[in-house]
């Protein structure tokens, strides 16, 4: 297990400096940096003080040492300062996290708690009534988009309650803080639950039809022991690579709805950084996405050994 462990650290490590060199190398790529977006945006063009600019920001140096200088930075702790605001970059981006994260988890849980319970009903009662309706819902789900039926919730609040859902302050307590997402995490989890219906389905309808299930019930195993002790723990795998992947995927793309909704999060932060080049913002934030990313995907693979006898990371 050690030697798994080593070796899974350091395919981590890897996976994000090779992160690290693309986000750094394609910033640069892109036309344009904050000292070309704020002159075309004054209408001017100084080239004796965008040099300066230019200068100040360590934007002239050699693409070498510029990496370099970020890498030193940030392993010492120090996300540098905005280019933008001109405040720490850690000031402005630590306070838009937990935002996200109470979005994504929300959404998440939304998801999980009624895509999977439905997806072993439409299993279980395959080709009934409910399976259809059930399958008709995720498919119309997965065909609705996100900022369609974001738009269509708010204008459908205005001519119901006259008041609109977007976010105004932070909450200050649990109840508030569960009716101020409530809304937007539910319009994010109905893809996000559609897709796990569907999945989940597919998964339990495969392990239905093994022959251990045929064994279960010759033996006169309930259906509730079939369905759950048996089928829905050996279907679960496949749910648990998807969950991982959706966690992970929320904390950075939850653009389209933190933008309909008003919602400072993370994301939205780091679109608005593109726009302006805000170098420090955008690389710190993407390798933040990262990390999360690398490491949904290390924790999923041990649930993998906990949840599977048959999966030993010792061999």
């Amino acid at each position: 297990m050690a030697a798994y462990l080593v070796r899974r650290f350091g395919l981590m490590l890897l996976t994000l400096f090779g992160i690290s060199v693309v986000i750094f190398l394609m910033l640069r790529v892109a036309p344009g940096n904050i000292a070309d977006v704020l002159f075309d945006a004054a209408g001017f063009v100084d080239p004796a003080q965008k040099a300066s600019l230019e200068r100040d920001l360590g934007l002239d140096q050699p693409l070498v040492v510029q990496y370099a200088s970020w890498i030193d930075t940030l392993a010492r702790g120090d996300l540098g300062h905005s280019y933008v605001t001109d405040r720490s970059a850690a000031a402005e981006i630590l306070p838009r996290i937990p935002i996200t994260a109470t979005l994504a988890g929300l959404a998440l849980s939304f998801a999980v708690l009624i895509g999977v319970p439905l997806g072993v009903l439409s299993a279980v009662r395959q080709n009934s009534l409910l399976d259809y309706v059930v399958r008709v819902v995720s498919l119309s789900g997965l065909s609705v988009p996100q900022f369609w039926l974001g738009l269509l919730v708010m204008m459908g609040s205005v001519a119901w309650f006259g008041t609109i859902p977007i976010f105004s302050a932070a909450p200050q307590d649990l109840a508030a803080t569960v009716t101020m997402y409530a809304v937007p995490a539910a319009i994010v989890g109905v893809q996000n639950s559609a897709f796990l219906m569907r999945l989940t389905r597919s998964s339990m309808l495969e392990v239905l039809r093994q022959d251990y299930i045929r064994t279960a019930r010759a033996k006169g195993a309930s259906d509730s022991a079939i369905n759950f002790n048996h089928a829905l723990r050996n279907a679960v795998l496949p749910l648990v690579t998807v969950i991982g992947l959706q966690a992970a995927i929320l904390m950075g793309g939850l653009v389209v709805i933190e933008t309909v909704f008003n919602i400072p999060g993370v994301a939205r932060f780091l679109i608005d950084a593109v726009l302006w080049r805000d170098y420090p913002i955008v690389q710190n934030l993407v390798m933040y996405i990262a990390v999360i990313v690398v490491t949904i995907n290390f924790l999923v693979d041990i649930l993998y050994a906990v949840l599977d006898p048959r999966i030993n990371y010792l061999d």
